[in-house]
């Protein structure tokens, strides 16, 4: 497994990585109807464009495993295949952005259990918590900080 940097953004990455991201949301995110998800859906592709560093995973081939956006010391987004999950990918991916881009805080939702234990896990404390998401939906979120 690799971990670059992209730094051209095409069509058909966006592609692979819009796929990604519905097969982890679909997996992780289980307090999302299908069509919050489809909502939600329309949105990534150019959160995947403006987040100001995007980092992908890929297999030996070029295929894109997981990726994260990184924007300042924030990590704004963090997706692994469905098929790569639990083969530390996440960890990986997590670990180049607090060594290269001093990632220190992130927040997640407070339905996804897994990831909220595995930002624990490596080092994450919460420090807030609101009732609603961004979009003033009523998603509970954690705000997160290193350690």
């Amino acid at each position: 497994m690799k971990i670059v940097e992209v730094k051209d953004r095409t069509a058909a990455l966006a592609g692979q990585l819009l796929n990604i991201w519905e097969g982890s949301v679909k997996a992780t995110h289980l307090f999302l109807s299908d069509n919050e998800i489809s909502d939600i859906k329309r949105y990534v592709p150019q959160a995947l464009n403006d987040v100001p560093v995007l980092v992908i995973a890929e297999n030996e081939h070029g295929k894109p495993l997981g990726f994260m956006g990184v924007a300042g010391k924030r990590l704004e987004m963090l997706f692994v295949s469905n098929g790569s999950r639990g083969r530390g990918i996440g960890k990986r991916l997590l670990q180049y952005g607090i060594e290269n881009y001093s990632i220190n805080e992130l927040t997640v939702n407070v339905q996804n259990p897994l990831a909220k234990g595995f930002y624990e896990h490596m080092g994450f404390k919460a420090y807030q918590r609101t009732e609603f998401d961004e979009q003033g939906k009523p998603y509970p979120l954690l705000y997160m900080k290193k350690a």
